[in-house]
């Protein structure tokens, strides 16, 4: 979209005004006609109303067309241009924060408008040249006139006091990531996910703009506002985010659908497996394991912790775990040993897990995991999205809320037992039938002291093949338990399984949830 003279039905009359008060904190100049993040009076409907008009207009494709010298950038080219952190927002104003600048260019080609917003009013944010510092490798020049941004990162002092890490970024469509304390990225979410995984082919919504709100000096908070846009939908987004040990985010969301939204997923989180301690029958690593996520945890409606390992299929597998009004669900990490990766360069123990928590009753629907093969870690092929039973219907408005913790998994109430780890291998190395055999470890992450606890009996219920040899062994290595069985799947290419403890003192334990598949 151009962004002179096409401002939409209704939006023209916000004003565009120079950016004066905020040009010399900020070392940005003056602003620039803007579409959406302009020059203006704020309040906490400005997106809501933008989202809400725009969704009444037929979509358009957002202007990818980029300058002559940002124009078919490698990818070594497109990291030689740097944000100058000299220049960081608020650099020189003693605040909790900081935010920095990702440059156009190479898979980044759409305009991102960032505005600040402070006492009421917004202040669109302009590019220039000044920004950003190249090296050896960029040697064309940098645009001169407003192109915008290709998204932000804000920093903090997240790990020690004297230094500003980053600790949240909002870039790519609508995707953003987040981390804990001395963690290091791994995972995203995104604002919202449309027919993922559909032979009609996904669609991607994108921020259009974002507006984000200078954080007083004793905040320990910081807010920031997007506008979605897409074929099917607009939204107005507001985002909380409180970085700690486990950082926070509480995401408000209005969505204003142009078509009926039937394949929609919300708190949409997208991750990486490549191999584990299980399905390592065609890997040729020196790793033990690859993977950014080691399973899917779920707090269902009824109470119940649902904990299903992760897999790198031969072929696309989407699992659909139906609940009402679920408490929970997110793609954890937990697996924090470096001894069980060995990666001295990614260092998956570090990444952080990522936890929904919805606000309200979400209603009935389903958790949805999509599970895509690939042969390199560098792609993210997980996805798990909360997917509404009911269509959100063309012309409706949408809200929810929810929470996202990224850092560490959920606390285990106290005396329940979860799942420590997963693996599986031939069950008979000797006989011609390729039976499998699993073997699931138990710990107590937080016992309840002085209590004994009996041996527990083991379930294990399958949708095809015969199970057996369901043995429980008490753990000494980890205080918990070990479950094993056989599986012969006889003529099956695919068998659903569920291993659940049951303790004499009614205490709870997570139920094992595993697709097996040839």
């Amino acid at each position: 979209m151009a962004l002179a003279g096409a401002l939409l039905p209704g939006l023209a009359v916000l004003s565009v005004l120079p950016l004066q008060a905020y040009a010399a904190p900020t070392k940005v100049a003056s602003a620039a006609v803007a579409q959406y993040a302009v020059t203006g009076k704020f309040n906490r409907n400005t997106v809501a109303d933008l989202a809400r008009k725009l969704a009444k207009t037929p979509y358009k494709e957002p202007e990818k067309v980029l300058p002559a010298s940002l124009r078919d950038l490698n990818y070594d080219q497109y990291r030689d241009i740097r944000f100058n952190p000299a220049s960081a927002i608020w650099a020189d104003e003693g605040l909790p924060f900081q935010m920095q600048l990702f440059h156009r260019g190479f898979y980044f080609k759409e305009t991102v408008e960032i505005a600040i917003i402070e006492e009421g009013e917004s202040h669109h944010l302009r590019y220039t040249p000044e920004l950003f510092t190249t090296g050896e490798v960029m040697q064309q020049p940098l645009p001169t006139e407003d192109v915008g941004f290709a998204g932000f990162r804000l920093h903090n002092p997240l790990n020690r006091a004297e230094y500003f890490d980053e600790m949240a970024v909002f870039q790519g469509a609508s995707y953003f990531r987040s981390l804990g304390k001395n963690q290091a990225y791994g995972l995203s979410s995104r604002g919202l996910a449309i027919k993922t995984a559909d032979p009609e082919g996904e669609q991607f919504p994108t921020f259009r703009a974002f507006w984000i709100e200078k954080p007083a000096k004793d905040s320990n908070s910081i807010v920031v506002y997007a506008l979605l846009d897409s074929p099917s939908t607009t939204g107005s987004y507001r985002f909380t985010l409180r970085p700690g040990k486990n950082t926070v985010m509480d995401v408000e969301v209005t969505l204003f659908p142009r078509e009926d939204l039937n394949k929609v997923g919300l708190a949409a989180g997208t991750s990486m497996f490549m191999f584990s301690s299980y399905g390592r029958d065609k890997v040729d690593d020196f790793r033990p394991r690859v993977h950014d996520s080691d399973g899917l945890l779920m707090l269902n409606g009824r109470g119940e912790r649902l904990w299903r390992p992760l897999t790198n299929p031969a072929n696309l597998q989407i699992s659909a775990f139906m609940d009402n009004a679920p408490l929970g669900f997110g793609l954890l990490q937990r697996n924090r040993d470096f001894n069980n990766f060995q990666d001295l360069e990614a260092r998956y123990e570090r990444r952080p897990s990522l936890w929904v928590e919805p606000v309200g009753n979400w209603g009935r629907g389903a958790v949805v995991l999509v599970e895509i093969p690939t042969e390199s870690e560098i792609h993210d092929n997980i996805v798990a999205y909360w997917s509404p039973k009911e269509t959100i219907p063309a012309g409706s408005e949408y809200s929810f809320a929810y929470r996202l913790v990224w850092g560490v998994a959920p606390v285990a109430m106290q005396g329940e037992a979860v799942v420590d780890a997963t693996r599986s291998g031939r069950a008979d190395i000797s006989g011609p039938v390729p039976e499998r055999l699993f073997v699931v470890d138990y710990r107590f992450p937080n016992p309840l002291d002085g209590i004994e606890i009996h041996k527990p009996k083991a379930t294990v219920k399958n949708s095809g093949g015969d199970v057996s040899h369901i043995v429980v062994v008490e753990n000494p290595v980890n205080s918990g338990y070990r479950v094993s069985f056989e599986l012969d799947p006889k003529d099956q290419k695919l068998i659903e399984l569920r291993l659940d403890l049951e303790f004499t003192d009614g205490r709870k334990a997570e139920s094992w949830m595993y697709q097996w598949s040839r």
